[in-house]
């Protein structure tokens, strides 16, 4: 991610655009997540982040619904309860997660449109080694109409994972539909890690780190670590990387 950027700041600064433009305004990173308030209708509900997964917080899971489950279920919840009561903190992620009523969406499949002609659809990543046919156990297929464009089709996303449609959406070459979304993604990031609880309208999340006009990437203040989970943000280089870059290394080529 930082070498991306240092990139496009680098082709910006020979161009002279630099104090016009900035690197997100060419390259912007999301991720998908979801909160829902407790009752499901958008009241919010105060949570304690530091709440620790006690016996207490699973108190909910009664034995008495499970009494009503086919024998071989019974048992498996029965043993699932005595596991957590026994030893709770092997499940503090998950209760974390369900008192901040919080989850980050995985998405395995991948997509790619290309000037509403061309798809890449399937599980494989869109690069040379998944796409290559004779290393990753993957599959992808590519679907090309170049008479036929479907320009609607660029709208789904946009109202599927934001949760609304603007005006700008409509050209999303433009400049001002990449700072929009942006916008708009950086609040539905601020709703996820707040500590009150509210339903979420839109589901796109800006990636949490702050990128400077120079392609500097750090973490946001605050947020060193991802809510709940934990697991760092901006994340580090391996061993071998940090040789590379100790002994003065360029590691953006």
């Amino acid at each position: 991610m930082k070498m991306m950027y240092e990139v496009i700041y680098m082709a910006l600064e020979e161009a002279g655009r630099e104090e016009i433009y900035e690197p997100q305004d060419y390259l912007v990173f999301f991720c998908l997540g979801n909160r829902e308030a407790q009752d499901g209708d958008g009241t919010s509900i105060a949570v304690n982040s530091t709440a620790t997964n006690t016996p207490e917080v699973d108190s909910h899971l009664g034995l008495l619904p499970i009494l009503k489950l086919p024998l071989h279920m019974s048992c498996f919840l029965m043993l699932q309860q005595f596991v957590i009561l026994v030893n709770p903190c092997w499940i503090g992620t998950q209760a974390k997660s369900r008192n901040s009523r919080r989850l980050m969406i995985y998405v395995h499949s991948k997509g790619m449109v290309v000037d509403d002609e061309y798809v890449i659809l399937g599980s494989a990543n869109i690069n040379q080694r998944s796409l290559d046919g004779a290393r990753d156990t993957e599959i992808a297929m590519g679907a090309y109409q170049p008479h036929h464009t479907w320009a609607s089709k660029q709208s789904s996303p946009h109202g599927q994972h934001i949760g609304d449609l603007e005006e700008c959406f409509e050209r999303p070459e433009s400049l001002e539909c990449v700072r929009r979304v942006r916008l708009l993604s950086e609040l539905n990031w601020k709703q996820y890690a707040a500590e009150e609880v509210t339903e979420m309208k839109g589901h796109l999340l800006k990636y949490p780190v702050e990128v400077d006009r120079k392609g500097n990437v750090n973490p946001l203040p605050g947020c060193e670590t991802f809510p709940d989970v934990g697991g760092s943000i901006v994340g580090g280089l391996g061993k071998y990387l940090s040789v590379l870059q100790e002994r003065g290394d360029n590691l953006t080529i």
